[in-house]
């Protein structure tokens, strides 16, 4: 669900009209609703709190990956909200937004020792550590600090899953996790240092799984791993599942409701004992935002191909270029007509910044406003400055009011980032 509809035939972003704000902060840029964010955070917090006897306490952090912007990190951590982050910005983003150490979780293949050592110092919840020369490096660090941080083995349990190739984690040759036959060993020795303190165990199979059976079968994994170590005389108190329950891009509605897929969890986990965690990213935020472009022309050409030339590209969105994503794209105030196939491009110069082939939409013309709707995941995260374009700024809504939440830097601002060699002055 979210809260973008049209009023009086224009789209809105809760009550404020996305052409209002297109003309005052000029495009592309991106819109997030705060009333989409609360309501999907508070379905899953509902959803968890139906099975406190199976997971516990349980942590829903979010993936900070999917959209880091201070602002919606700040919207979540008002609602009790933790953080699952993968470097040590991620880390400062998540406490600056107000998400206290204890709620973070710090994941990722390649912690620097700084990194580590920083993790340590502010006190996350736990460090999944992710292979056995990053928990030799830990142990390292937390004995040059006296610390004895607690930890979760990352579990590769060799089932990958996602709505794409490049956004699947948990297969035998991701790069992701300690492979499931290697995890116990490496969690005794963990047990065996007085410089880490293992907790439990974590995985996280993939992104965008539109099937809860893949995630059930490594939950399932985790389960049986979790006995065998206690079997073992060691304790395993907490399972993190990760996260990466699809949303629906394409407007599907046989996706698992988020109900559903935690009501699986706790039946998984069901008489273990255990906290467990949650780390949904795209879940929250994607339906959450949107980003505006405007229409700078329409080529006809005599083959009666058309394209669609926007004012956003690939450097705004790279989603489309990167795995082949979908966003329906929507006109903000429709034209009268009959719909046709475009191919909505972008002005960047490569020829892989095209959006959609064949699209059928109503008529466009110059200077209309459209959205890129479920935007508000790997959106503006993966935005970049290719072909020195400003990066594209973020807008938050609440209600009727809205702010500049990431402003568009000026080229001025651009420059200031490059000083010049002292010896071409």
């Amino acid at each position: 669900m979210h809260h973008f509809d049209r009023i009086d035939g224009a789209l809105h972003a809760e009550a404020a009209p996305l052409e209002a704000i297109a003309g005052a902060v000029g495009t592309p840029v991106y819109v997030y609703s705060t009333a989409t964010l609360t309501r999907h955070y508070g379905l899953f917090r509902e959803a968890v709190e139906a099975h406190p006897g199976a997971l516990g306490e349980a942590l829903i952090a979010f993936a900070v990956k999917a959209n880091s912007n201070l602002s919606v990190l700040a919207t979540l951590a008002r609602l009790g909200c933790g953080a699952d982050t993968v470097s040590e910005g991620e880390i400062r983003r998540a406490l600056k937004a107000g998400i206290p150490g204890e709620r973070i979780v710090f994941s990722g293949v390649g912690k620097t020792d700084a990194e580590l050592a920083f993790a340590i110092e502010v006190g996350v919840r736990q460090i999944n550590v992710e292979s056995a020369v990053e928990l030799d490096r830990l142990i390292g660090v937390a004995a040059s600090k006296g610390a004895a941080p607690e930890i979760a083995i990352r579990v590769n349990p060799k089932i990958g899953a996602g709505g794409h190739a490049k956004i699947t984690t948990g297969g035998a040759t991701d790069k992701f996790g300690v492979p499931a036959e290697e995890a116990p060993a490496l969690y005794a020795r963990a047990a065996a240092s007085p410089h880490v303190t293992p907790v439990g165990l974590a995985c996280h199979i993939g992104s965008q799984i539109t099937t809860l059976e893949p995630l059930e079968a490594a939950f399932r994994a985790l389960r049986e791993m979790t006995l065998a170590l206690r079997a073992d005389g060691l304790e395993v108190s907490r399972l993190d599942l990760g996260g990466g329950l699809g949303v629906p891009y394409h407007g599907q509605s046989d996706l698992p409701s988020i109900e559903a897929y935690v009501g699986m969890a706790a039946r998984v986990l069901e008489g273990l004992e255990v906290e467990a965690a949650f780390e949904p990213g795209r879940l929250l935020a994607a339906n959450a935002g949107v980003l505006l472009s405007r229409v700078i022309q329409v080529n006809a050409r005599s083959d009666g191909r058309r394209f669609v030339v926007l004012d956003a590209g690939m450097n705004d969105l790279m989603r489309p270029a990167l795995y082949d994503a979908f966003h329906d794209v929507v006109p903000v105030r429709a034209r009268a007509g009959e719909a046709g196939p475009y191919d909505l491009v972008g002005p960047i110069c490569e020829s892989t910044d095209v959006f959609a082939r064949d699209r059928r939409l109503a008529p466009v013309q110059a200077g209309d406003l459209v959205a890129f709707m479920g935007a508000g995941a790997y959106g503006a995260v993966l935005a970049s400055e290719y072909n020195s374009r400003p990066l594209v700024p973020e807008v938050l809504v609440d209600g009727d009011r809205w702010a500049v939440v990431r402003t568009r830097p000026s080229y001025e601002a651009m420059w200031a980032r490059e000083p010049e060699a002292d010896w071409l002055g």
